[in-house]
C-alpha cells in the first residue's frame, strides 16, 4: 500500500492505493513524469471500479486484501490510459468481473 501526496490532485490529496505510480509506470513502460497525475487519477478510478464490482464499500477491506486484486487494478489502468480516446467500459467491466469473479460478494 502506497500513501500518495499529489498537489496536482486535489481528489487524490492522501490516499492509499495499493499500486504504487513506480509499479504502474513500469506495467505501462511509461519513462517520464508527465503523465503523473492521469497515472494517480486512473489508479484511484480503476479501484473504484474494482470495488463496485466486487462490492466492496470499504476502502480498507479492499486494500488489505491487495494481493488478489493488484492485477485487475494493474489491467483496468493499462486500459483506461492505453485507450483513454476510444475506451470501451462495458468491455473494460466485464472484464474485470472475470478477474474478480471468485472474490465477488454475493448479493442482489
Amino acid at each position: 500500500m502506497a500513501l500518495f501526496l499529489c498537489p496536482k490532485c486535489p481528489k487524490i490529496e492522501v490516499m492509499r492505493l495499493i499500486v504504487t505510480i513506480k509499479e504502474m509506470k513500469n506495467y505501462l513502460r511509461v519513462d517520464y513524469d508527465d503523465d503523473n497525475t492521469l497515472i494517480l487519477r486512473l489508479i484511484d478510478t480503476a479501484e473504484n471500479l474494482c470495488m463496485e464490482i466486487l462490492r466492496i464499500d470499504d476502502r480498507a477491506d479492499f486494500t488489505a486484501e491487495k494481493k488478489r486484486y493488484k492485477i485487475a487494478v494493474m489491467f483496468a489502468v493499462a486500459y483506461l490510459y492505453e485507450k483513454r480516446e476510444e475506451a470501451d467500459y462495458n468491455e473494460l467491466k466485464l472484464t474485470l468481473r472475470a478477474f474478480l469473479a471468485n472474490y465477488r460478494t454475493e448479493g442482489f
